[in-house]
């Protein structure tokens, strides 16, 4: 049964949940920059300073400037008060800032965050034992780089230590104070301490190091040991921490951009309580953040995933659903230990990062799989054969490949000689043991993975080029290309040929099947031949989308599968929209025909349900048996959409009355009264199932 609060727990869940709503649509850049603080660290920090130690004076000076909002029946604090300074100062500290010799400084390219960071020493030891170990680790390095990181990680551990005491004077309630004050120095001894720490830690790394997108991670597994602890002490309850979580996601939610997400992995192994109230937690804070995802064993308990399945019934698209299996053979190909390989999340949406020790950049880039199918179509000899098409194209995929595997090592190399992370270095294996920021290479996975979006609209152009062109000599290649440029005016019935008569993927159809099969096993054999700074870590491929597969889609002439120009790609490993004919058992047994392990980079796989036939419990144990199915068949993620196209269309008429409106899109979720017209369309345009 779910949980159900008191009148003033409910209340105070709904002022945090309208306040986090309030931030998230006045954000439209980095949440709470702090420029002034920051103009007045690049000032003051002394000429002859490493640059370990400038941006060690960046993050401390940000993290001084950090003040907390607080209020009766907190039960935890972390809620940001906007940064201090007139509007002069504001305005002063910003044009400073962006003067260019300042901005080149203070801004590089390439990813950030998208991680869990390691908390365990610090529950450990605590923060005064890890400074300790630092300054130890400082006297005993030799003199230079390595001894200035070791500097840098000592004066931003100081930092933080005055942010979470100046945290505990701010705290309205006397037990959240002294809970804060314990943390500041020693390690947690309680669920709320560590939970605290955890939320500290992220906040810390996010606003000192401009982070984005640190998540929470593993928190039954981190938190477990602490939560037995006090309840078998009569400490705390089950409904205790399903309302300290709730809290802990709406934090989460005030400080994110829309259309960005924050990962959460349900552990679905070695489940514990935690694991029900991680998932629970979901429903009472009821926004879109974090991603909450249940990893899928062998092994997890029927009454957990049942919980996920309830939930989404109920109209929260947030629980996805991962392949442990999947994605830990996926790691353990690309050199994590199988002993490591179960510590994962999904960094954000889909993309797999490893628990701890990740520098990871992912979605770096996003390949348009469709615009180089055309740009071949404009160059290739068809004279040669089919065979000798699509071997052109990946060749051009290849090209493409190479290029910006080089881009994005430009990026990292200019990111080892002009940024350093110090706070997160703290936090992420192997940077204390190698003496070394993570922008130096200090982690122990320092991998990029990159995402190929528009696999089923590629697949399905593939086979209609094959048939046309080759098989039926209906026209020839170039006569198609010109009826593309033209998107297909004069030329619906050829149009609604390609639609609706030529095999297509998602309907179980083998030959369709297998084309997504040879691109999938080519992107794996491309990536595999690239190699990625600081330490020739290894190019991983994805089929994760965000937006993209609407943002590429946009700038896209018509394509060879019958889609007109501008409209938005399938997204992730899923068929295109409204092709899924058959039902989604077949769907299903398409999205599984080819190996989903080496996706690391992320693959997400939407399904899309009434909610009117998830209403009785019969239903919902079909709903779940298809994802078992999936699971079986050695997919990577399933998310589900329980809105009825009804309901899209009322709140794309009225958005005032659906701002709350939650939908998944290409692996995260987001309100739906915020997308573009085009990405509404194209949630409107998904096939929606009428039974299981």
């Amino acid at each position: 049964m779910p949980v159900v609060f008191s009148e003033e727990k409910t209340a105070l869940l709904d002022r945090l949940r309208a306040e986090a709503r309030t931030c998230q649509n006045e954000l439209t850049e980095f949440p709470f920059a702090y420029p002034v603080a920051v103009a007045n660290a690049l000032r003051q920090c002394p000429q002859d300073a490493s640059l370990e130690m400038q941006w060690a004076w960046r993050c401390g000076a940000i993290l001084d400037a950090m003040n907390f909002a607080s209020e009766r029946g907190e039960t935890l604090i972390g809620r940001l008060l906007p940064p201090s300074g007139t509007p002069e100062e504001i305005e002063a500290a910003w044009a400073f800032l962006d003067t260019p010799s300042v901005k080149e400084r203070r801004t590089t390219p390439g990813q950030t965050g998208h991680c869990e960071p390691y908390y365990q020493e610090a529950f450990q030891i605590g923060l005064d034992g890890l400074l300790d170990t630092v300054r130890k680790l400082a006297a005993a390095a030799p003199s230079g780089q390595q001894q200035e990181c070791y500097r840098s990680f000592a004066y931003v551990l100081e930092a933080f230590s005055r942010m979470i005491e100046r945290a505990a004077d701010q705290a309205v309630s006397p037990e959240v104070a002294q809970r804060c004050r314990a943390i500041a120095h020693r390690p947690p001894q309680s669920f709320r301490e560590a939970l605290q720490l955890i939320w500290f830690i992220d906040l810390g790394i996010t606003m000192g190091d401009h982070a984005v997108l640190v998540g929470p991670g593993r928190l039954d597994r981190r938190l477990g040991a602490f939560y037995a602890a006090d309840v078998a002490a009569g400490r705390l309850t089950y409904e205790d921490a399903v309302f300290d979580l709730a809290q802990f996601y709406l934090y989460i939610n005030k400080i994110s951009w829309a259309s960005l997400a924050y990962g959460a992995m349900v552990d679905g192994g070695t489940v514990n309580p935690l694991s029900y109230a991680a998932l629970e937690a979901v429903r009472h804070s009821r926004l879109v953040y974090p991603s909450v995802g249940l990893c899928v064993t062998a092994t997890t308990p029927h009454d957990l995933k049942r919980l996920a399945v309830d939930i989404i019934a109920e109209g929260y698209p947030n629980p996805a659903f991962f392949n442990d299996g999947v994605i830990r053979r996926g790691l353990e190909s690309y050199g994590v230990p199988p002993e490591a390989s179960a510590e994962y999340i999904n960094s954000t949406c889909v993309e797999i990062t490893p628990c701890g020790a990740s520098n990871v950049w992912v979605a770096s880039p996003y390949f348009n799989l469709n615009a180089l199918l055309l740009e071949t179509m404009a160059q290739a000899e068809e004279s040669q054969g089919y065979a000798a098409f699509e071997e052109a194209f990946f060749a051009h995929v290849s090209q493409q490949v190479a290029q910006d595997v080089a881009r994005q090592n430009g990026f990292r190399q200019c990111r080892h000689d002009n940024q350093r992370r110090p706070l997160q270095s703290v936090f992420t294996n192997d940077c204390l043991a190698r003496g070394l920021d993570i922008e130096l290479g200090g982690a122990r996975y320092n991998w990029v993975t990159c995402s190929f979006v528009g696999l089923a609209n590629c697949a399905d152009g593939l086979n209609a080029i094959h048939q046309e062109v080759f098989e039926e000599h209906s026209l020839t290649l170039k006569e198609f290309l010109a009826i593309l440029q033209d998107d297909f005016a004069g030329h619906e019935a050829f149009r609604q040929k390609l639609l609706h008569v030529l095999p297509k993927y998602g309907v179980d159809n083998a030959a369709a099947d297998a084309t997504v099969g040879r691109i999938i096993t080519f992107i794996q054999q491309e990536c595999a031949r690239h190699r990625m700074l600081p330490d020739n870590s290894p190019f991983i491929p994805g089929t994760f989308c965000w937006i993209q597969h609407q943002r590429l889609g946009a700038c896209t002439g018509a394509t060879p599968d019958g889609r007109q120009a501008g409209f938005p790609f399938a997204d992730g490993a899923g068929p295109a929209q409204g092709r899924e004919t058959q039902g989604p058992t077949a769907a299903v047994r398409s999205v599984c025909s080819w190996n989903h392990a080496p996706m690391i980079g992320g693959t997400a796989f939407n399904m899309k349900f009434p909610k009117t036939i998830l209403a009785d419990d019969a239903s919902r144990e079909k709903l779940l048996s298809l994802v078992d199915v999936f699971m079986a068949g050695g997919g990577f993620e399933m998310q589900i959409n329980t809105t009825d196209n009804a309901l899209l269309q009322k709140a794309i008429e009225h958005p005032e009355d659906y701002r709350d409106l939650v939908v998944r899109i290409g692996g995260y979720t987001d309100y739906f009264t915020k997308l573009s017209p085009q990405m509404q369309q194209e949630l409107l345009m998904r096939t929606q199932y009428a039974e299981m």
